[in-house]
């Protein structure tokens, strides 16, 4: 070997003498052994980091041209804010794409983390020893719910500047320290260039900051106990007794790491035919309302938040307001998203995944998705006394799925685990 091809050995020698370069990627990727079954559905983690990566590099270019100034410009009734999102849009180089790419990029993120919940689900990955991981993923499911509501305010259109005041104004429902909080919140007493400057600053540095250290604590998290997998079955309870690795692990890399590049591909698809094609997506990803001006004097006919928020707004309007309060309606939406994380203590079932539970879990997760994906649908609608009334029965089982879930995963019949994985 020349002394030439010996340098970068010689590079990597001294930077591993003075930072864990080389062990921590044995760690957590080249000698990091996942099951060898995983399927489609683990697609989405990977895929949840790779729009998160897309978020952070498209929001700081939007952040070199976009101005949080709610005040109006002289002589017209749009504001700064509107107006450098407009020359974001029509006259910075490329920056309509960067744009589209930001939008599109925060629906697709809660597409991504939705499904990769709903696995969590149906192969029970919230069960010992995996209780704090998924307490770390509800919690980066908390921070992704806050930074989507602060990022929806800074176009400052119709719908977010409306959508603002509706949400903010449900916090002074809160008894005692309720008008505090809202008014805390705003950094006003109305939704003003305050509330839009204090939004821009948590959305860009505050909630970004600990969104990351919390995906890094779910990473290092789950590289300790290790991944589960579609049987439910913990591959290091069988390990080879010279090497000590698992008998049904394969290497994260290269296996995985080109599979999920599989997977990266088919969603890069999706997404540049959303990008380039229908970045509205029919109202749903970004409301025509949005594309007009706040106007404090001129209220939308129908205020509703983005799609991925509709389920809860669902049932906050299900739950009828008492002598004028929405407090009922605002615990209940809070606990509609906070119960999520109470699911390693709920679940008594002594099998994982849900190819060996019995049909009651099967129903009761079926009927799961049903109420949330109705509630969706609902939370975009004007409400209605028909609306109103499926709302309250889809909210109920909603919760039941929840709250009965002790009793009927206890008496479920289960079906055998396996010893070791199974591959089809």
């Amino acid at each position: 070997m020349s002394k030439l091809d010996q340098v970068p050995e010689k590079v990597l020698g001294w930077v591993d003498e003075r930072f864990p370069l080389t062990s921590t990627w044995k760690a957590h990727i080249s000698e990091y052994y996942a099951p060898k079954n995983f399927n489609f559905w683990y697609f989405f983690g990977s895929l949840a980091m790779m729009v998160l990566v897309i978020q952070i590099v498209t929001g700081i270019f939007l952040t070199m041209n976009y101005k949080p100034d709610g005040n109006l410009i002289p002589g017209t009734n749009i504001s700064v804010a509107f107006a450098s999102v407009e020359y974001i849009m029509r006259d910075v180089a490329g920056g309509w794409v960067i744009r589209y790419m930001h939008s599109t990029g925060a629906s697709m993120f809660f597409v991504v983390v939705y499904l990769h919940m709903f696995r969590g689900l149906i192969y029970g990955s919230y069960q010992k020893p995996r209780e704090l991981i998924w307490i770390f993923g509800m919690m980066i499911f908390l921070c992704l719910m806050a930074e989507a509501f602060l990022g929806y305010l800074l176009p400052w259109g119709q719908m977010s500047f409306w959508g603002a005041q509706v949400i903010v104004n449900l916090f002074a429902s809160i008894p005692v320290i309720g008008p505090d909080l809202s008014e805390l919140i705003r950094g006003d007493f109305v939704v003003s260039d305050a509330t839009l400057n204090r939004f821009f600053a948590l959305h860009v540095i505050a909630v970004p900051l600990v969104l990351l250290a919390l995906v890094v604590a779910h990473l290092v998290a789950l590289h300790e106990v290790g991944s589960n997998n579609p049987d439910g079955v913990e591959i290091k309870k069988n390990k080879d007794p010279k090497t000590g690795i698992p008998l049904d692990g394969i290497p994260f890399h290269p296996y995985y790491t080109v599979k999920d590049i599989f997977g990266v591909s088919v969603f890069l698809v999706v997404f540049t035919a959303i990008l380039f094609f229908a970045p509205e997506m029919g109202g749903y990803f970004l409301e025509a309302p949005n594309f007009d001006p706040a106007d404090a004097l001129k209220t939308p006919a129908h205020i509703a938040p983005v799609w991925y928020f509709t389920p809860f707004y669902a049932i906050l309007r299900a739950v009828p307001s008492f002598f004028g309060s929405q407090v009922w309606g605002v615990l209940a939406m809070g606990a509609a998203t906070m119960i999520i994380a109470a699911l390693p203590w709920l679940d008594r079932s002594p099998v994982k995944s849900i190819r060996y539970r019995g049909p009651i879990y099967k129903f009761a997760l079926t009927l799961f998705v049903i109420s949330f994906l109705g509630l969706g649908y609902l939370g975009t609608q004007a409400p209605t006394t028909i609306g109103t009334i499926l709302s309250q029965v889809l909210s109920v089982i909603y919760f039941l799925f929840f709250i009965a879930m002790p009793w009927y995963t206890k008496i479920d019949k289960t079906k055998p685990v396996p010893d070791r994985v199974t591959t089809r």
